[in-house]
């Protein structure tokens, strides 16, 4: 099973504050741990919003706008993907995370193409599946 762990943004990450050298060490020794663990895929922090922006659909037309955005705790601030065991595999990994303030992660299945199987062909299921294996390739 694999996971997407979404680092939850907070005011000081809108503000730009890097961590501290402290967090910054502790997190890294905490990426190795899962990576020799063999837990995880990717990991990576995100920009503050004011340098995003977002694509809204509306009857199938995009119209964009520009960060930043409001409400900076349901923002993303960065994410790992883990493949685990289990959804409580992830959450005592989580668990573990060396977080220091008030942060937050939110730890959500990431679908399979079978997930999709009732809309969805043999064919596409595995074109999906192709597709996958040929990004991971291209690592």
């Amino acid at each position: 099973m694999r996971f997407m762990v979404i680092v939850k943004g907070s005011a000081r990450y809108e503000a730009g504050e890097l961590p501290s050298k402290k967090l910054l060490s502790d997190m890294g020794k905490f990426n190795e741990e899962l990576f020799k663990a063999g837990v995880m895929e990717a990991g990576e922090g995100l920009q503050p919003s004011r340098s995003g922006a977002r694509v809204h659909f509306k009857a199938g037309k995009p119209s964009v706008t520009d960060g930043p955005f409001a409400e900076a705790k349901e923002l993303v601030g960065g994410f790992w993907i883990w493949k685990v065991a289990s959804e409580a595999e992830a959450i005592e990994w989580a668990k573990r995370i060396p977080f220091t303030g008030d942060e937050e992660v939110e730890i959500r299945q990431i679908s399979t193409p079978e997930d999709f199987a009732p809309n969805m062909s043999k064919e596409m299921q595995e074109r999906e599946r192709h597709l996958s294996k040929s990004l991971k390739k291209n690592k």
